[in-house]
This record gives structure tokens, C-alpha cells and sequence, in this order.
């Protein structure tokens, strides 16, 4: 789970070399190596020697946390720590010696490496050679890291070290580095691979591999991001995600300005959930106007919105008006009335007086109200018109303003509150805005203005010539304000309608005029005189008789003759005999194949295209007829083969044939369908056999049955 190594100067070239190296006690398989096996290389990389040191003490590390207020035992991780000390004689040497232990490997739920688990660890430290400093012993941190941080609480971790020398200390997040492999995971033991080291490797080591976004600089989920002051060491930022993580953080070592190494602490840090800590938090201030009392600017009374978060019993915020005394509040979203224009910085504390308060801070601009308003001009007529726009409203006159006419406005836009002369090129509905920019804050207000264009009388197309009477609805393609309309017509009518409709009677040539009258904005009269005329052509008089009207459908042979005027000079003639046919003949002649009553109707049409119609009833009485034969032969030779019998003026018809034992072999609703002396494509043998047959007798309105033989030969 992480370590660290760091060495103090004896004398007489002897150092004792400390490292301390933290263990999963849940997870972790094997226990520490004892002892561990160390490498001390020179500075060119060869093996100056290797050391097998035993455990020097273990300890279980107690629970931390990083908040006095949350519970240490809410986690489920237990780190155990062991730590090995040995001497070593290290001659002077230019550019001086690399300490180092390897092992793997990590944890495999950690977040922000790529398969964690087969990621080893090496710590390792630097020992410089007397071209660089006489005699030296590193720094060292002064405090574990906590086991547990709080998500959403800010880590607030002294990262701070000592150093022996009295050297001066730069901290800095920097890369942990990885280590021996799963095959080989422990200096000098064979693994899966073929061969393993013998030694520890030599350096330069490689980082631990990342997986993005995250990044030695950028190690966890935070926001703010997790950070280190590099003069005091102080760790802080707020994790947003649960899990664990691997973390690095250095210390580098100054004498007189000159770097002379750096201290690395690899270590794993487990973001928890801690839901009942009291969390203060304000909403911040939004650079528009939502109608929330917490824009920029909403006028000088702002509504505070309580953002805090867990177990939070009591409030205290402080408004930070240096102009009053009585600027604090113990409500859980108060409000507060500024006295004038600034900038304020608002504080709030949760649990005050508790050990488990919090406090967070969070500035507040406060401007007047920005509210701008058009006041709008009334409409005007297009001829000449010439518009002036101003604005008011709540904005203090200090920002920035921006009309926007459109683009058939002369001018289009303009940058003051006040505009003249701004003119429209067409008639129509326009829409204007006003933005008004100042102190951080944008407010809009829009709306309309309309032009009208001056009185102008227009008919749209419709047909000039129809057939006496003939009906027209006259389209008004009129334009101006407030219309009134007179149309007057040739046959001495008058209408005020805007689209009328006028029936023309009898056949000639009429004309007609469209008065239009603009009563506002543009009042003016426009009068239109119809350039076409309206003819309307005579319509000719339909007539015909027919002979007989009424007959039985034995005789159902109908002559029609034409009765029209020849004067009318018709040129065509139609009838429709009402049963599916019909006849162009001037006098045509129709047998109707069935009883009932049929309207007929004549349509003529003269030599203008007008068209007449008339109607004449012709009855055809029902005949009632039923007879049936003895006997047929189907034998297919086309004589007598089908058996069936003769039906006239019947309904609801049903036949059905039956053989000498009473079984049905044929059935029909259909009167033109008979017998083939066959059952289920077989034929049938010569016998007699039984028919029935039942109907609606059309004529006298009853129900008959009847039944017979017929003999079957072949």
C-alpha cells in the first residue's frame, strides 16, 4: 500500500538507512519479506552491494481520518506497517549511490492505475556523492497520511518534513514508481518467467501507469483538485469518488539554493463516504437574473441559498457588510439587504461553537436591479414613417446597450439608450430587443412594432364567365389599417362585406368596382374598377319523356325521346337510366334486365358549356315464374347437362339436392347456378334423387317451398 525510504549520516562514511513499507492486512496475501532484500547501486548503475534486512518492528496502523468528525472505523481497509533499519559504509564517491527495495504488487481495486493489480512498487533513495555535498541526511515526513478521506471534504493533511541538516524543504505531488511483476514478484525467488532478478533493478525507474484523466500531478477525482503548498506541505482538495487511490508526494532538499535531492512517499489513500459530517456550503452567485434573488444583479436584497451538506444542527452566517453591525443571520436560508453597491464576501458556519464546525466563505456582487424595459412606439403608416426608440427600466447607465431593428430598419442596430430616426423599409411586423450589459450582468427586453402600408383596393383573380345564375365569391387582396370596404356591382347591388359572394341573373355582361378605406395610421381611399368583365351565358331547359313509365319486367323495353327547345342550341345530351348504363343518343331506347323503380336523368349542355338536368321516374313491376324438369343428362356434351330450375321475380333463393338416402350433395343461394351431377368432383350414378327449393315470392310478398324428383342419365 505504499513506503518510503530515507537515510541519516553517522560519520565515518557510515549511514543508517530507514525504510518503511505499508501492507494490506485484508487483502494482502503474503506477508512482509523478511527480510527484505536491498540493493545498493553506484552512480553509473552497477551493484556496489546487496543487503538482506530483517524486520526491525510491525505495528497495525490506527485508523485516521481526515476530519476530526467522521467515524475512523467507517472504512473497511487495515494497513499494517513494518520497518527495517540497516547500516551501510559508503565510501565517497562522485555522483553517490541509489538505495532501493522492488516488490509487487498493489492492490487490484485501485482506481487510477491501469490493471492495478499486477503493478508493483519500488522505493528508493539517493545518497549524493561528495561532488555535490560533503556529508547529508534526508528528509523525512513528520505524519502518516490518514488511512480514511471523507468524499466531498476537503483532505486538510500537514504533509509536512524534517530535515536533520536544517536544509530548506519544496514539497511537491509527483509519480510513485512501479516495481517487480507477478511472475516475479519478490528479488531472488523464481517466478513464472524463465529467470527472475537477482537484484533489485538499477535506476532510472519507471512511473506506475496511470489511467486517464489521471496523472501524478492529477492522482485522484477531486475538485478542487487535490493540492500541495509547496512551502508548508499542506495537502488539500476534496475527493469526489469512493475507492483508493495511489498517491505520490516528494520533498526536495535545498542547501544554499542548490538542489541536492529528493524525497519520494508512495502511498495509497481510500475515499470513503462520511453522510452524517457537516459540510458547509453556500449557492453561489449566477451572472443572470433568475429570478432567485441571487443574480448579480437582483437589486440589493439577496436570498441566500443554504448549500450545506450532513449532520448540521445549527447556522451562523456573517453578511460581511463593513457598513453594519447587525449583519448576521441564524436562519438556514436568510436574506439580507445591502445598504449599497459592492462586492461582499458571505461566510457561513455550520455547527458554530462545536468541534465539528464548518466554515466556508463564497463573494457576493450586489448591483441594483437590471431590469431594462422598451418603451414602445405606436405604429405608424409606411409612408414617411420615422420611429423613435427609448429605453427604461432598472440598469444603472454604466454598461453597454444594444438595439437590434432588423434588417429592413434603417438603422438595423445602434449602441444607445435612445434612438431617432430609425425608419422601415416594407410594411409589417417587427420585432425589436434592447440588451443591456453591466457590472457582470446581461438583461433583455423585446417587442414588437408594426408598420402599415397605405390603402391599396385589389381584387384577386376569380373566373370571368359562367353559366346563368352564376355565384362568385370575389377575393380581397386589399392592404392598409383599419379597412372598410364598398363593392359595387353592375345590376345596381352593393355590398361592405370583405370577400362577398354575388349571384349574377340573368345571362349578360355586368361589371363591378372595389372601394378600400384605410381609417388609422394611414387613412386614405384606393378604388379598383375590375378589368374583367363578368359574362354570364344562358342555361338550357333539360326535358324528355319516356315511353312506356311503367311496365313489367316481361316488356322492360324503354323508348326516351327529347323534348328540349332547338332554339337553345344544344349541343350534347346525357342519360343515366339509373341501373349502371347510360345512352349520349338524342333519343335512345333501354331494356332494363330487372324489376324496380329507376330515376332517369337528362343532362344537355349548350354550345357555351352550360349544363341542365332533369329527373323522370320509370317503374319496372317484378313477374313471377317457377319450373323445374324431371330429368338431365351431364354427360358434358352440352345438351342438358346442368340441372336447375327456372326462377323469375324471386328473393332470398336457396336450392339443394339430396340423394335416396337424404344426404346433401349440393346447396346454392345463387339462382343462375344448377346441379352438375357431380359430389366432391365425383359423379354421380344414374338414380333418381330429391330436390328443394325455397324463396321469397317477390310479387306476392311470400314464402314458398317445394320439392320434387329429377332422375339423373347419363
Amino acid at each position: 500500500m505504499g513506503g518510503e525510504i530515507y537515510y541519516d549520516y553517522l560519520g565515518g562514511n557510515n549511514y543508517r538507512i530507514t525504510m518503511k513499507v505499508y501492507r494490506d492486512c485484508i487483502n494482502g496475501v503474503p506477508p512482509f519479506d523478511n527480510p527484505a532484500f536491498m540493493t545498493i547501486f553506484r552512480a553509473d548503475g552497477s551493484v556496489f552491494t546487496t543487503m538482506n534486512v530483517p524486520i526491525t518492528s510491525t505495528m497495525t496502523v490506527p485508523p485516521s481520518n481526515n476530519s476530526p468528525c467522521a467515524p475512523t472505523t467507517a472504512g473497511s481497509a487495515c494497513v499494517e506497517e513494518a520497518i527495517y533499519v540497516t547500516t551501510a559504509n559508503l565510501p565517497p564517491l562522485n555522483g553517490g549511490y541509489y538505495v532501493a527495495y522492488q516488490r509487487c504488487c498493489r492492490n487490484g481495486t485501485i482506481l487510477n492505475l491501469v490493471n492495478p493489480g499486477a503493478v508493483g512498487a519500488t522505493y528508493w533513495e539517493h545518497i549524493p556523492g561528495p561532488n555535490q555535498v560533503a556529508v547529508n541526511s534526508s528528509p523525512r515526513f513528520t505524519l502518516r497520511p490518514p488511512i480514511y478521506i471523507c468524499k466531498g471534504v476537503p483532505i486538510k493533511f500537514n504533509h509536512a518534513a524534517t530535515d536533520p541538516d536544517g536544509d530548506s524543504l519544496v514539497y511537491s505531488l509527483c509519480t510513485p514508481f512501479n516495481g517487480l511483476d507477478q511472475c516475479c514478484p519478490i528479488v531472488g525467488q523464481a517466478g513464472c518467467a524463465t529467470s527472475c532478478p537477482t537484484v533489485n533493478t538499477s535506476p532510472p525507474y519507471v512511473s506506475v501507469p496511470f489511467s486517464s484523466p489521471y496523472t501524478s500531478s492529477y492522482p485522484l477525482a477531486s475538485s478542487p483538485a487535490i493540492n500541495i503548498n509547496p512551502q508548508t506541505g499542506f495537502l488539500n482538495g476534496s475527493p469526489t469518488t469512493l475507492g483508493q487511490w495511489v498517491v505520490g508526494v516528494c520533498v526536495s532538499e535545498y542547501r544554499h539554493g542548490v538542489l541536492i535531492g529528493t524525497h519520494h512517499r508512495d502511498f495509497q489513500f481510500n475515499v470513503i463516504p462520511c453522510p452524517n459530517m457537516g459540510v458547509a456550503g453556500i449557492t453561489a452567485q449566477t451572472t443572470t437574473n433568475n429570478g432567485a434573488g441571487t443574480g448579480y444583479c437582483n437589486g440589493f436584497t439577496i436570498s441566500y441559498q443554504n448549500a450545506s451538506q450532513g449532520n448540521n444542527t445549527s447556522y451562523y452566517w456573517d453578511f460581511g457588510d463593513p457598513n453594519s453591525t447587525t449583519d448576521t443571520s441564524y436562519a438556514y436560508n436568510p436574506t439580507y439587504t445591502f445598504g449599497t453597491v459592492g462586492i461582499y464576501t458571505v461566510t457561513l458556519v455550520t455547527n458554530p461553537g462545536n468541534p465539528c464546525a464548518d466554515t466556508t466563505h463564497e463573494v457576493f456582487h450586489v448591483y441594483p436591479l437590471l431590469n431594462p424595459s422598451i418603451i414602445t412606439p405606436t405604429a405608424q403608416c409606411l409612408t414617411n414613417n420615422s420611429f423613435q426608440f427609448s429605453a427604461s427600466g432598472g440598469f444603472m447607465g454604466t454598461g453597454t446597450y444594444t438595439w437590434n431593428f432588423g434588417p429592413q430598419a434603417t438603422p438595423s442596430v445602434a449602441a444607445t439608450p435612445s434612438v431617432s430616426s430609425v425608419h422601415f423599409g416594407a410594411a409589417g411586423v417587427y420585432s425589436v430587443s434592447f440588451v443591456v450589459s453591466e457590472n457582470g450582468c446581461t438583461a433583455t427586453d423585446g417587442d414588437t412594432i408594426r408598420v402599415f402600408p397605405p390603402a391599396k383596393a385589389e381584387i384577386g383573380n376569380f373566373e370571368g364567365v359562367g353559366c346563368d345564375p352564376y355565384t362568385l365569391t370575389f377575393p380581397n387582396l386589399s392592404s392598409g389599417s383599419s379597412m372598410n370596404y364598398v363593392w359595387q356591382f353592375s345590376d345596381g347591388s352593393t355590398s361592405t362585406e370583405a370577400t362577398p359572394t354575388h349571384v349574377f341573373t340573368p345571362p349578360g355582361v355586368y361589371s363591378l368596382s372595389l372601394t378600400a378605406i384605410s381609417m388609422q395610421y394611414c387613412m386614405d381611399t384606393s378604388k379598383v374598377i375590375a378589368v374583367n368583365s363578368i359574362t354570364v351565358n344562358p342555361t338550357p331547359t333539360a326535358g324528355f319523356v319516356a315511353t312506356p313509365t311503367l311496365t313489367t319486367i316481361f316488356d322492360a323495353d324503354i323508348r326516351f325521346y327529347n323534348t328540349t327547345i332547338v332554339s337553345e342550341n344544344i349541343v350534347s345530351w346525357y342519360y343515366n337510366f339509373d341501373d349502371g348504363y347510360g345512352s349520349s343518343d338524342i333519343n335512345p331506347f333501354h331494356t332494363y334486365q330487372t324489376w324496380g323503380d329507376f330515376y332517369v336523368t337528362q343532362t344537355v349542355t349548350n354550345a357555351f358549356g352550360c349544363p341542365n338536368t332533369t329527373k323522370l321516374l320509370v317503374r319496372i313491376l317484378p313477374e313471377f315464374r317457377f319450373w323445374v324438369p324431371n330429368a338431365f343428362t351431364p354427360d358434358r356434351d352440352g345438351l342438358n347437362d346442368i340441372f336447375k330450375p327456372v326462377v323469375i321475380g324471386v328473393e332470398e333463393y336457396n336450392f339443394m339436392i339430396f340423394d335416396r338416402w337424404g344426404a346433401q350433395i349440393f346447396k346454392t343461394e345463387d339462382q343462375t347456378e344448377g346441379w352438375d351431377g357431380r359430389y366432391k368432383n365425383d359423379p354421380c350414378t344414374d338414380d333418381v334423387y330429391i330436390w328443394k327449393c325455397d324463396f321469397k315470392n317477390v310479387v306476392s310478398k311470400e314464402h314458398e317451398y317445394h320439392i320434387g324428383h329429377v332422375m339423373l342419365v347419363r
